[in-house]
């Protein structure tokens, strides 16, 4: 089981990148085009600077839902390479086969 610090961190980032993804979206459309001023355009991404690090979507962190692990993080099955094994073994997955020789 991660720290519950760092799963509320990454929770807390995964807001930040809702609330303000809108505003993101349309301050870089703005930055990249060319028919502004060259005035405007650094206006633009000045504003895009001051806009909280933790509101990229890049610095979201993919967790297992299960375990909160970090690494080993299936996209697909929001969980890890550990809690999927588990959930598999039990048979709680619909359709995984775990296979043992």
């Amino acid at each position: 089981m991660a720290k519950k610090s760092a799963v509320e961190k990454n929770k807390r980032r995964e807001q930040l990148v809702s609330k303000f993804a809108a505003k993101r979206a349309a301050l870089k459309a703005m930055a990249k085009d060319e028919s502004l001023s060259l005035e405007e355009r650094f206006t633009a991404r000045l504003q895009l600077a001051k806009l909280p690090r933790n509101s990229a979507p890049t610095r979201v962190r993919n967790r297992c839902e299960v375990t909160g692990r970090p690494r080993g993080y299936y996209r697909k099955l929001k969980m890890s390479r550990i809690a999927l094994r588990e959930l598999g073994s039990m048979g709680k997955i619909p359709g995984l086969v775990k296979s043992s020789w």
